[in-house]
């Protein structure tokens, strides 16, 4: 089937159930092909990317001129479109990720019983992923390259909003998988915009959809997390905090406060509050937030805040729950790391939060007692992503417990069995 072609017809059901099947066929594939195939078919998908970029870019013009015209706001046009440099990102993407180990077959774990057996715990792929995510078309690049990596068959729903510039995009990872000799259906892109095509993959395609990993607002993850028949790696929103607190220097406070709220306002791994520990508000609350919004941020802040910067508007408690995505922050003063830590419990989304300190005792307890995929000392927000974890890419952010957290990269889309040699053993 030709990736770019939209497919219209009345019968979503039947249309995504033989997209399964030749899923679950192709999975079967790609779970025992050796990784000299595997990474020659991302390498060639990151050379015909680069040949196809103004492709690309048209179709990506198409999308954005409608989405345009539909009013939507900076932020997700910000997610939405792509340029030469994204395009470029992408490539080198999945350049990173064919450089990677593979995963599938790694004995992670051996030992020998007293009676003579030997086990061992190997990573095996987990079959056929599903992928729904909202707007971002280099997700498409992303997760189908990870997918396979890790010997998975993928099927990718992406944005409506964003079907012409994923089709360009799986076209390519198409390519790639014909010059590598795999079956195209490795990477398959859902071919209707019908959004009853979301509910057909939350029902699981017969049995043929082993995972889905729903990456979107909260309304999407959700929808996904109450009706998916299949397990699902949660991405929540990213509700991430910076915490400024005693012992910040304020001139390395400012370059990641800055970063962390305006690098790129619309990503997951964004800032969206900022807390300042009352013993240092005096020296730095004025100076983080007057600079924030020197830079074009809206502050959002709390009486403390207001009366050193009286242009704040007032924040509510909403606003300490919202993931703005937005240059738009919200700025509390809290009594300690205790005022800190009882903050993010009650309003963090156990995304990513930041601690800004050269005092390492009070930072190591704030990476000890924070409970979110990811958390760091002296640095921003924004590096919560899969290529600066050095995993090449991501599909998400997992803010569950359970089988992956954190950056969801080549090894957290594995499973695992085990191996047990015998040498004619019985149980008594």
């Amino acid at each position: 089937m030709n990736a770019a072609v939209e497919l219209r017809t009345e019968d979503v059901s039947a249309l995504m159930r033989d997209v399964g099947r030749r899923a679950r066929a192709a999975s079967r594939v790609v779970a025992l092909a050796p990784r000299s195939a595997k990474d020659s078919a991302l390498l060639a998908a990151a050379r015909n990317l680069r040949e196809r970029a103004p492709a690309i870019l048209t179709a990506n013009a198409a999308d954005v001129a409608a989405a345009k015209a539909s009013g939507v706001q900076s932020a997700f046009l910000d997610r939405l479109i792509l340029t030469e440099a994204r395009i470029e990102s992408m490539a080198g993407g999945l350049e990173a990720v064919a450089a990677l180990g593979d995963p599938v077959g790694e004995v992670t774990a051996a030992w020998t019983r007293p009676n003579g057996l030997e086990i061992e715990r190997v990573r095996t792929p987990l079959g056929v992923i599903g992928v729904i995510y909202e707007s971002r078309p280099n997700v498409t690049a992303d997760a189908g390259a990870l997918c396979l990596k890790a010997g998975n068959a993928a099927i990718l729903r992406g944005g409506t909003d964003s079907f012409r510039s994923s089709a360009a995009i799986v076209e390519s990872l198409a390519f790639g998988l014909r010059e590598a000799g795999l079956p195209e259906d490795a990477v398959q892109l859902v071919p209707t915009r019908d959004r009853a095509a979301v509910g057909e993959m939350l029902k699981g395609l017969d049995g043929n959809l082993d995972v889905i990993v729903p990456r979107g607002g909260k309304g999407l993850v959700a929808r996904v997390q109450a009706e998916a028949r299949v397990p699902v790696f949660a991405h929540l929103d990213g509700n991430n905090h910076v915490f400024v607190a005693a012992g910040a220097d304020l001139a390395m406070a400012e370059s990641i406060l800055l970063n962390a709220k305006m690098r790129r306002t619309g990503v997951c791994g964004a800032a969206e509050t900022l807390l300042v520990e009352r013993a240092v508000a005096a020296t730095h609350l004025q100076p983080l937030v007057a600079m924030l919004a020197e830079a074009g941020c809206e502050i959002r802040g709390d009486d403390a805040t207001r009366a050193v910067f009286p242009a704040a508007k007032p924040a509510t408690e909403e606003d300490w729950r919202t993931e703005f995505l937005d240059a738009i922050i919200a700025v509390r003063v809290v009594d300690g790391i205790d005022g800190a830590l009882d903050h993010i419990s009650a309003f963090g989304s156990h995304h990513t939060d930041a601690i800004v300190t050269e005092d390492t005792g009070l930072a190591e307890r704030f990476l000890r007692e924070v409970d979110s995929a990811i958390v760091l000392h002296n640095a921003s927000t924004q590096f919560a992503d899969g290529g600066e974890f050095g995993f090449g890419a991501e599909i998400g952010i997992a803010t569950g417990r359970l089988h992956a957290r954190g950056p969801v990269g080549v090894e957290q889309l594995t499973s695992f069995n085990y191996r047990v040699r015998g040498s004619g053993q019985i149980r008594p």
